[in-house]
């Protein structure tokens, strides 16, 4: 990684050196979106990113370019922040508000106390299910071709390692959280985790990734102040 480039407020170097971008992804949009964005200024340039974010998220998404998309493996296995807003008391098959509301319950009684517990539950090394609305493969297809067509089938726990899960504010039934995580962690089954073990459903209704490792979302451009600082290097080339 010594020919590596970590670009911020920095453009792609203009020799085609290997670069990493970090990027902030807006809401509504797949991780593999922003790079079909990218590529629309910079057609002839290798990229790759670093973790895939779902359409609800927003936040850090680290681009690799050109010889750095060879450093994948290393940004992969990066742990990951987040801040992240559960609402409780309703429940979801995708365990987030991408599909309907299918169960709901009475979360006003839950204290603080039990919230707070049950996030300890789920700290540490811990065994995780891919929820079915997720990419995860099962004889050659993604899980969630089979959940929308209303198909359920085993899923092989993963473990995972969570360093944080705390609740920091709560709002009548939305809570807000930050959690530091290994790679592999799925927020949205946290979410769900919680809201099973407090016995109330929950669902992850917002979600933001803060941090790959020590690179922040602070130094991250935002997607349309990229794509133009590129298309102006462009012109100038």
């Amino acid at each position: 990684m010594s020919d590596l480039q970590v670009c911020s407020n920095a453009i792609v170097p203009p020799d085609g050196s290997a670069a990493a971008v970090l990027v902030d992804k807006p809401a509504g949009w797949t991780s593999y979106d922003v790079i079909r964005k990218l590529r629309t200024v910079c057609p002839d340039t290798k990229m790759g990113h670093t973790g895939t974010l779902d359409p609800i998220a927003t936040g850090l998404l680290i681009v690799l370019m050109n010889r750095a998309t060879k450093s994948m493996n290393h940004f992969m296995h990066l742990d990951k922040h987040y801040e992240a807003t559960i609402r409780l008391g309703q429940t979801t098959a995708s365990f987030d508000a991408e599909t309907p509301v299918i169960r709901q319950a009475d979360a006003g009684e839950v204290s603080l106390s039990a919230i707070d517990k049950a996030c300890q539950q789920l700290t540490g090394v811990i065994a995780q299910t891919p929820p079915m609305y997720s990419a995860v493969k099962v004889k050659g297809e993604r899980l969630y071709k089979k959940a929308r067509r209303g198909e359920t089938v085993d899923r092989k726990p993963n473990q995972v390692t969570v360093h944080r899960f705390r609740a920091v504010r709560r709002t009548g039934d939305d809570l807000q959280v930050k959690v530091h995580c290994s790679k592999g962690t799925y927020i949205r089954a946290l979410a769900h985790d919680l809201g099973q073990l407090l016995e109330v459903g929950a669902h992850l209704v917002a979600l933001r990734r803060t941090a790959i490792g020590s690179w922040t979302v602070a130094d991250a451009w935002p997607l349309n102040a990229l794509v133009e600082a590129l298309s102006e290097r462009k012109h100038e080339a």
